[in-house]
Formats: C-alpha cells, structure tokens, sequence
C-alpha cells in the first residue's frame, strides 16, 4: 500500500469478520476481492513547533509520493493544539503548516484557543482545512460564530467519510483566562458522548458508513467513547500526549457498544511523532484490516523549501550565543528536574530583578543542543508567549503551588506538572508529597521553609506569567486580576532569555543542578 521503507509492515492485525451488530466478535481471516483500502496520515499535539513542522512536511511529502492502488483513499487529518500560545506570527506559520501538508480538518484543542477569538476567526479565513467540534457553543456576537464546524464528508473515488470533531471538556481548566473561553463554550463529557452519537446516526442516515471522530480529549476518554457509542470505526485521538503505537486488543483495539471493532491511536506530542493508519474496509464499512505506524520526526531533514517558507512568515532568526555542553533532557518533561527549563527561570528571575522565578512544566516543549542558539531555538522551547508578571506571593502560597504540581508525578497523565524554580529549590517523593523547601539569597544561602507550616505573611517577589498567576491549571486559585500583582510585562519569557543569553560572556552549559529532587518514599 505504502513504501515499506517508510511504514514498516510490523504490526498488521488479523482482520475482523464480524458485521455491523453482531454481539460478539472474533479476529478471524477473511479475504476480500477488491477491500476497500485508506491510508490516514494523521498529527496531533504539535505545540507550535516551527522545526519539526518542517521536518513534517517532509515525511508528508513521502507519503504524497507513496504508491497506492486504486482502492486505497488517501485521507490527512489533525486532532488539535496544532497551534500554540498568543504569538500571531507563530500562529500563521502552524495555520499555514496544516494547509501546506494538505489536512482537510483540525478538531479543536485547548491550545487553539490561546488565540483570542478575533485573531482565531483571521486564521481560519486563511485554512484550507476545517476546524471542528461538535461539542463547542459559540456566542453569537463573536468572530469565530459559524468558524466551527461538527463534521465534514469527505469523499475519495466514490467513497465517503463521515469526520467528527470534539474539544476537550476540561478546555476551562486548560485555557488561560481570555476572551476565547468566554465566547466558545465546550459541553461536559457526558454531553459530548451523546452530541457524537447524534451525529454519527446523522451521517449513516445518509448511508456513510465509515466514521472518523477527531478527538482532543484523551486517550482514556477516547476509550469511553469506543465503548459507548457505535457506529465510529477510528479515533484519532490527542490532549494526552500519549504514544500509541501499534495495534494491540483491549488497548488501542477496543469493541463498540455494538461489537464492531473501534481503532484508537495517538502520536504523542510536540510534533515529534506522526501517524499513518493503514485500514481495509468491507462493503457495509467495518474494518477488517489494521496497521499503526508511528514514525519519528527527528529522522527526517528540515528541506530548504520548508525552512524558507516559515522564515518568509517569522523572519530570519537573531543569533544569540553558543551552548558549549548540554545535559539531556528528561524523558517526561513534566515529572522531572529540566536544566533546559531551568535556564528560562533564570533568565525570569534575572532579567526582573525578582528574589524567586516560578514556571510550570508545561511551559517547556524543547531543549538545547550544543552548537549555536537563535531566538526561534528559543521560540521553540518556550512558545507560549504569555505576558510576564512580578507578583508577590507568601510562603503559603508557593508551597501550596508546589504542592498541585508535586501531584503530576503520580497523575495518570503527568499533568499538569511540577513547577520549576529558580531562587529556590526543593524535594519531593515519587508519591507527589512535599518533603523540604529552601530559599536561595543573593549570597547562596539556603533559608529552610516549613511546607507543612509555610508562613502567609513572609513574601517573595516572584517572576511568572500570566497564566500561572491566573490560576491556570489551577496551581493558584482562579483569578483574572490577582491582588498579588506587583508590575505587568508586555513580554514574555522568551524575550528575557534571548536578552539574558546575550549578555553571557561565555558559552552556555546546560547542567542539572538538582534543585528539584524526586526521592523514593
């Protein structure tokens, strides 16, 4: 079906002989004359990162170029946070990735909706792909009302796809607090089960038989959707971050309220993964055939083509120094001290003058590498362009902060993440509980603090963003305008890294320096 070279043929299932309502199916060989055959190329989660966009591209145009018969549809397909963070020239370059790969729809992530509505309703004037969610409400009054759809039918040598979108239900928890989340509502989950049965009962009813649900909501929801509803053959899904290779029953191969087979899979986060799902169908639109690969980015170049249109968008980047050694980066950056992000606290705590710099996990999606360092290297390791704040936060609330994100380590997921810090260090048992805090002066003096008794009077000014100090991800209470707030930034970090890196006067080195230990219990 497809270069071998490429998708290796590891991983192929017997297929399934069942029909539609059958109660109890078996994997069991059948041969078809002439099955019906689709190839999905599929990405989720890419976070805005410009690099492996372009490595993307690539592998897409590979796939472009792959043989295929003339059963096999060829279909290509996002399941959000494509896009990242509130910076609008970052926004077109991933806007534009989708058309340049040729998706022909996005669901909508969490992530998609840092952009505030205006600037969201100008993107998707310029997608050649449609953003959907069939469990999003859209006032009326906003720039994105009639910018989101439920589904689409798309069709390839007379056969036709029925392609849902879902957002995630948690998308309130997920989003800073912005005019996104005020004029794009997004049902609870149990709704969006039955808005997804509705309408895949609406497109069989125009006898499409072959259902796709593009899901931002989890690998562990998408499970609950495979089992509760019938009718969805795949789900692409994303929002967890979670790798799902291969094919596997019980897993990623689960039955329908109905026992026909639903597939899932997911290619991780970051970009640095994507997906091709290679499936054969019967006539009545059950799978009979499944093959998963997950194919990893890094092993493709950046073309010129590709690295010259993104520039035509964002500029040439600035050259800011040199990396001289470079510690890896931790297998779960959410669970884990990261040198690489612990630059950036510096840098926040450096470059205003505070006594501490708090920054979430989440914040981080790259890492340095010894060679030169530009301002889209920087980009790519904090995208989010938040505003910058210095607030003045108590013993009490820092430990209490610390403490949510202590719980990252033994949440299903690893979110929302510890928090790293600079000006401070602390530890923490591999059952997410708070053992010790120290403060660091000016001189390297370590002050201990009582985290079971943590004083609300004694303050620290504090470097953070805006999304931290708003609650975001609850690791502080919920609050637009926090009482805390000390000074407001027009910037975010990336700009103090870039200017705190300048000023080195010496190569970097990247080095873990253990101010967050994780101890067995």
């Amino acid at each position: 079906m497809i270069n071998n070279n490429l998708y290796p043929n590891t991983n192929l299932l017997k297929p399934f002989t069942q029909k539609r309502g059958d109660e109890n199916y078996q994997p069991a060989l059948k041969k078809h004359n002439s099955p019906l055959k689709t190839s999905i190329f599929y990405v989720n989660d890419v976070h805005g990162k410009m690099t492996n966009m372009e490595r993307i591209k690539t592998v897409s145009d590979i796939f472009d170029k792959s043989p295929k018969d003339e059963n096999t549809a060829k279909l290509k397909l996002a399941s959000g946070d494509i896009i990242l963070g509130a910076n609008f020239i970052s926004n077109m370059v991933a806007n534009k990735f989708l058309n340049w790969i040729g998706v022909s729809a996005n669901a909508l992530g969490n992530h998609e909706m840092d952009v505030i509505p205006p600037r969201l309703a100008e993107l998707m004037k310029n997608a050649d792909y449609k953003l959907l969610a069939i469990n999003a409400t859209v006032d009326p009054a906003s720039p994105m009302s009639g910018r989101i759809g439920k589904s689409i039918v798309e069709e390839h040598d007379g056969q036709k796809f029925g392609i849902i979108g879902i957002a995630p239900s948690d998308m309130a928890e997920r989003v800073k607090l912005n005019d996104s989340v005020k004029d794009i509502k997004i049902d609870d989950f149990d709704t969006t089960v039955k808005k997804v049965q509705d309408e895949v009962n609406r497109l069989r009813a125009q006898g499409i038989n072959k259902i796709i649900l593009l899901s931002h909501s989890g690998f562990k929801n998408d499970r609950r959707i495979a089992r509760e509803t019938e009718g969805i053959d795949i789900i692409l899904g994303g929002h967890s971050h979670d790798m799902v290779k291969d094919i596997k029953d019980g897993e990623n191969l689960l039955k329908s309220k109905s026992g026909e087979p639903v597939v899932i899979t997911q290619a991780g986060k970051d970009g640095e993964n994507v997906g091709v799902l290679n499936v054969e169908w019967t006539e009545d639109g059950v799978l009979t055939k499944i093959q998963n690969n997950l194919i990893n980015t890094r092993k493709f170049n950046r073309t010129l083509p590709s690295r010259t249109a993104v520039e035509e968008v964002i500029g040439k980047p600035e050259i800011l120094g040199t990396v001289k050694y470079a510690d890896p980066e931790p297998e779960n950056r959410l669970v884990a001290n990261n040198p690489h992000g612990n630059l950036i606290a510096d840098a926040m705590r450096h470059e205003l003058g505070t006594e501490i710099a708090i920054l979430n996990a989440g914040n981080i999606r790259g890492h340095f590498d010894v060679g030169t360092v530009d301002s889209r290297l920087i980009n790519d390791i904090t995208p989010f362009e938040d505003k910058m704040i210095v607030g003045s936060l108590s013993e009490k609330d820092i430990v209490d902060a610390i403490k949510v994100g202590a719980k990252s380590l033994v949440a299903h997921n690893s979110k929302p993440g510890i928090l790293l810090i600079a000006g401070m260090n602390y530890t923490m048992n591999d059952k997410g509980e708070l053992l010790s805090l120290n403060y660091i002066d000016k001189n390297g003096v370590e002050h201990p603090i009582d985290v079971k008794n943590p004083d609300p009077n004694r303050k620290f000014t504090c470097a953070m963003d805006d999304f931290f100090a708003m609650g975001g991800d609850n690791y502080l209470p919920s609050n637009e305008n926090p009482d805390f707030i000390i000074k407001k930034y027009n910037v975010d970090k990336n700009k103090l890294a870039c200017d705190y890196i300048k000023k080195m006067d010496k190569p970097l080195e990247i080095r873990d320096d253990k101010r967050v230990k994780v101890v067995k219990s």
